[in-house]
């Protein structure tokens, strides 16, 4: 099974990776792949969206005869790209309290498992 990525999550890991260096779609992909499944199909939606938002900028370089889009976060997408971390961060807290509650819910019942069966 697989956990859904939602939009505001996929323009944080975009963002995200953009913050360290910018990138040409495909290589972006590349990386983006190594933490979620995604396809340049959907990859590149997103790198438009964010750029008409102005969370992003391009330029073009040429590489072997081609020129190749690279991506670069703007000032606003780092303002954008810290609130999704925030966002993120409590998101991740308040899982955590739930899981964190439920394994100290069978811990307790495991443990009053194990005093029944001494007594019985």
């Amino acid at each position: 099974m697989e956990i859904k990525v939602t939009a505001d999550l996929l323009d944080g890991l975009v963002l995200a990776l953009l913050d360290k260096q910018d990138y040409y779609g495909y290589a972006l992909t590349q990386d983006m792949q190594t933490a979620i499944s995604i396809s340049e199909s959907t990859m590149y939606p997103v790198l438009r969206r964010l750029q008409k938002n102005n969370y992003l900028t391009t330029y073009n370089q040429p590489y072997q005869g081609r020129n190749r889009r690279y991506y670069q976060i703007t000032p606003e997408g780092r303002t954008h790209l810290e609130r999704i971390r925030k966002m993120w961060g409590d998101f991740k807290t308040s899982l955590d309290s739930v899981f964190y509650k439920a394994d100290i819910v069978v811990s307790h019942s495991d443990l009053n498992d194990a005093k029944g069966n001494e007594h019985g």
